[in-house]
């Protein structure tokens, strides 16, 4: 397989018909370019010799993979320009791709070419190199911190606990939960202010040395910034009202929506009626080449961020300008006022994407809607939180009576069979509890919201927008059910309208989210990959409307889509991963769209058809029964190992409340530990047993063999992640523990690696938050897996995704919110973005 060590299975591969020939009749090259890269290619494609007009996909039987070691091979050669995948697309013969690279560049802004995007050149900074006494010193202050803050929290709970149940009657008991619960709550809130205030006072646009003093204070800040229980009123007045006591400057009747809280937020300016939307990264600050660096965003009045963008430092928007979907800036971009870019990086765009108007908002609407929020965080769920168990046995003198019986000491037998039995009880009545919850509840409270309908926000039917929302993005019950047949049957009890469908075994990933369930329609035969995001709500800064998303039949939708309700594709499409969905122009059929702004590529190409024979027939329908059984006891193992975990966690519970009347705080303290401990080794080992302890190997097979069905297991019982450990040395222990090939001081700010142990990482490199190394695809039944290799001293951007086959040379940098195609090698110290990602 062109290379590369790939197993491919003799079963899938047996009845192909691979031709030998090029059946196009040959000519003699040209001499120069031409003959130049028809000599590449013909050693990459293995053949005697290529004809000038022989399309790579339709006549060379070629694929984006072969075809990014073309263009590798091509970029060596010091006598040949370079060539990006986007050119192999636009200019799919030998012929026509001489022609392009031979031809000047054309000038930007004429009718034959859209500007391009602007993207000023990147100020060169010398990489910064800690050395490991630091790195471990660094690390070793970390953990005091946190344990420090374990208990003094520990503290706090046994006062109030000791406090609630000192409690004479219900009533009293309650009243003490909700001054307890409130006191604490406040003081949660005020900390992370309090702690930027002192610890760093404004920020300024400056560098960081990563490890240094200077981090660990930008490290404290950030981490209690961002777990601040504030943010989880993202959406609402309140949430602005936090970004402003952190030092924002944020004007009027300002809507954000994301969850991705700002950092550095003096260095944040938004203007009036502006809306960022979810998904959204403006974090003030990136890190690069063991630096943090952090710099000015600028949104002018009335500015429209878009979901799943990525606004890097030094970057701004004009007054009335507009940023569309799955799009981002590079430091230095500036939309001037009144202009509406998209892609990535940005570039001047046609499409309008406010799609509704503002509406009228008084002052009093968003003052009551905020004091709403906070009555119901202080009445209901910080009571339940911090004194439902004393509470519950207050009224309940049975349990009260059961818990005094149970043996004292942790080392006898009766202890973990109670454990175990409660801890049944609990895990799968709550299952059960919650799947009819998610699965009624959003219906009924749909019929108080009509679709199409522009609504003010902070009001009734805001509320019950924001609550379907959340009941019905269970991300348990999508891990549980995703890639399995039965995930279908689980979005079709969501309210998806999903009509005949054409059952493959694995129609949806176990990602995928949406603002309205009963307003999205996914067609027949269509197969989604995970990070599915369905826009079904529009927004202004005061108003919002709710609107069905319909995806075409028979689409193939990759990784990271995210799908807007006037997305323009119909039938027979193949979205490619992290594609921007075009909302204007003709509907695409029939074909593939790629990269940001999006383009047309081959709907398919013969390797991803290699398998099309087993997706009919008596051969189809004995492998999907085949994979149901295998994912059924997937899933099963999956539902075994989340009540073991209950049980483990249960248990630590229990030893503390024996251990309490003796040791006090220090047993929450410790209880706070073990299970932080615990959750990471034990999911960590269930993932390393998935594998039987063995480490994954790059795979080219239908998804109807039992390789895929195991890679399936794997992603069900992979490791529970902890975003405490992003920024600390523990983070790199992790993945190491999980398998990663990793090089010394790793800094990690919040990267995922689906495949572990098909990466390797080199010393001191730096992943920035939201970044991704896939070493996977799944494309129209076709499954494809390979190794994944980052060199010394690398950087991915904020939202970077990587996927499967790549080579990073050393010092290699990819911008934010970059796609760095399958078989990509990027040569030592370049410089690249867009996507897909290309030489900048």
């Amino acid at each position: 397989m062109v290379g590369k060590n790939v197993q491919v299975s003799t079963a899938d591969l047996a009845d192909l018909d691979v031709p030998a020939t090029v059946t196009r009749a040959y000519a003699a090259p040209a001499a120069g370019i031409e003959s130049h890269l028809a000599e590449v290619l013909a050693g990459v494609v293995r053949a005697e010799h290529v004809p000038l007009d022989s399309h790579f996909f339709d006549d060379l039987s070629a694929d984006s993979l072969l075809m990014a070691q073309f263009c590798a091979r091509v970029r060596k050669h010091p006598d040949l320009p370079s060539v990006s995948m986007k050119d192999i697309y636009r200019y799919p013969t030998i012929r026509s791709l001489a022609s392009a690279l031979a031809e000047p560049a054309p000038t930007p802004g004429t009718a034959e070419s859209p500007a391009p995007a602007r993207v000023p050149p990147s100020e060169t900074v010398a990489p910064a190199r800690a050395g490991t006494a630091q790195y471990v010193l660094c690390g070793a202050l970390q953990l005091l911190i946190f344990l420090g803050y374990t208990y003094l929290t520990a503290l706090v709970i046994a006062r109030g606990y000791d406090w609630i149940a000192g409690g004479a009657t219900l009533l009293d008991g309650y009243l003490r939960a909700v001054a307890f619960g409130g006191a604490v709550f406040a003081a949660i809130c005020v900390l992370p202010i309090l702690a930027k205030w002192l610890l760093v006072g404004r920020w300024k646009a400056q560098r960081i040395r990563i490890w240094s003093p200077a981090y660990l204070r930008f490290w404290l800040v950030r981490t209690l910034v961002q777990m601040n229980p504030l943010i989880l009123f993202a959406g609402s007045p309140l949430y602005v009202l936090y970004l402003k006591a952190l030092g924002a400057k944020i004007g009027r009747d300002v809507t954000v929506l994301s969850k991705h809280v700002p950092v550095c937020t003096d260095l944040l300016t938004v203007g009036d009626g502006t809306v960022i939307r979810k998904d959204a990264y403006v974090t003030c600050y990136r890190a690069e080449a063991g630096w943090i660096r952090t710099g000015p965003v600028t949104l002018g009045k009335d500015v429209y961020v878009s979901e799943a963008t990525v606004l890097d430092i030094d970057t701004s928007l004009g007054d009335g300008a507009q940023l569309g979907h799955a799009s981002s800036l590079h430091a230095g971009q500036a939309v001037p006022a009144g202009e509406r870019w998209h892609g990535s990086p940005a570039q001047p765009a046609g499409t309008d994407f406010r799609t509704i108007g503002s509406a009228d908002l008084p002052m009093r609407r968003k003052v009551a809607y905020s004091v709403t929020q906070l009555l119901t965080m202080l009445f209901v769920y910080l009571p339940l939180v911090v004194g439902g168990l004393d509470l519950l046995l207050a009224e309940a003198p049975q349990l009260t009576a059961f818990l005094s019986e149970q043996p004292s000491s942790v080392t006898s037998w009766a202890f973990y069979r109670d454990a175990l039995a409660v801890s049944f009880v609990l895990f799968f009545g709550s299952l059960i509890l919650g799947l009819l919850l998610v699965c009624t509840v959003p219906r009924l409270l749909h019929l108080l919201v009509k679709s199409d309908r522009v609504y003010p926000l902070y009001g009734f039917h805001y509320s019950v927008h924001r609550a379907i929302a959340r009941l019905s993005n269970n991300k348990f019950f999508l891990r549980l059910f995703g890639d399995s047949s039965y995930i279908v049957h689980y979005l079709r009890g969501l309210s998806y309208d999903m009509p005949e469908v054409e059952q493959t075994g694995s129609n949806f990933g176990t990602d995928v989210k949406h603002e309205s369930p009963v307003l999205s329609t996914i067609g027949t035969g269509t197969m989604v990959a995970d990070g599915l995001s369905l826009l079904n709500a529009e927004y202004s800064s005061t108003s919002f409307r709710l609107t069905r998303v319909t995806i075409g039949p028979h689409n193939f939708l990759g990784n990271q889509v995210t799908y807007p309700a006037r997305g323009r594709t119909g039938d027979n499409c193949l979205l490619a991963t992290k594609v921007m969905v075009p909302i204007d122009g003709p509907v695409r059929e029939g074909v593939g769209l790629l990269g940001s702004p999006s383009f047309e590529i081959p709907r398919t190409v013969e390797r991803d058809t290699s398998f099309d024979h087993l997706r009919d027939g008596d051969a189809f329908r004995r492998r999907l029964r085949a994979k149901n059984r295998h994912n059924l006891v997937t899933l099963g193992s999956f539902l075994l190992a989340r009540w073991t975990y209950t049980f483990g966690v249960l248990a630590v519970g229990w030893a503390t409340v024996a251990l309490y009347s003796s040791w006090g705080a220090a047993a929450i303290a410790l209880a706070t530990l073990l299970t932080l401990v615990f959750s990471v080794l034990y999911t960590g080992l269930l993932e390393r047993v998935s594998t039987r302890f063995r480490r994954l190997v790059p795979r080219l097979c239908s998804i109807y063999h039992p390789h895929f069905w195991q890679h399936e297991r794997f992603w069900k019982h992979q490791a529970m992640e902890l975003r405490l450990l992003n920024g600390t040395p523990f983070k790199g222990l992790f993945w190491r523990l999980l398998g990663v090939r990793l090089g010394r001081r790793l800094f990690d700010d919040g990267a995922r690696m689906p495949e572990r142990t098909l990466v390797t990482i080199g010393d001191d490199c730096t992943l920035n938050v939201g970044s991704v190394i896939q070493c996977h695809s799944q494309e129209d039944g076709t499954f494809k897996s390979d190794h994944t290799t980052l060199g010394n001293g690398c950087t991915l951007g904020t939202g970077t995704l990587v996927h499967y086959g790549v080579t990073l040379g050393d010092g290699v940098t990819l911008a934010p919110d970059s796609f760095l195609m399958k078989g990509e090698e990027v040569p030592a110290h370049a410089r690249w973005g867009g996507n897909p990602a290309h030489e900048m």
